[in-house]
């Protein structure tokens, strides 16, 4: 599996973020992990016509140590279809630059 991931937090750090999370994102049924709306204008053609498994998602998952920002793009309408697959390069970014810009908004790193 491909994954962005920022570890060794400290534990206040990783408060700050989970309140973050627990503000901006829905929360999954698992402790920890959490859903990241892809922005429509990113979808690939294959996802785009593929209307009944919008909205695509990237998994975050937070622990104690680290934020983990799983690179491939879900459906959580399907368990598998072609529509799902790792982020292409424009999705990639912009889920590092979500990730880099939330440590950047809650002061964490300058």
């Amino acid at each position: 599996m491909k994954h962005y991931v920022i570890d060794e937090l400290r534990y206040q750090d990783f408060e700050k973020i989970k309140a973050a999370l627990d503000e901006r994102l829905e929360a999954s049924a698992f402790e920890g992990l959490y859903w990241l709306e892809l922005k429509s204008d990113l979808l690939t053609d294959v996802q785009t016509v593929h209307t009944g498994c919008q909205p695509f998602y990237v998994a975050v998952a937070l622990e104690s140590d680290r934020l983990c920002c799983e690179l491939l793009i879900r459906t959580r309408q399907a368990v598998k279809c072609d529509c799902m697959a790792y982020a292409t390069e424009a999705q990639r970014n912009w889920v590092i630059r979500w990730a880099d810009g939330l440590f950047e908004q809650l002061g964490l790193i300058s």
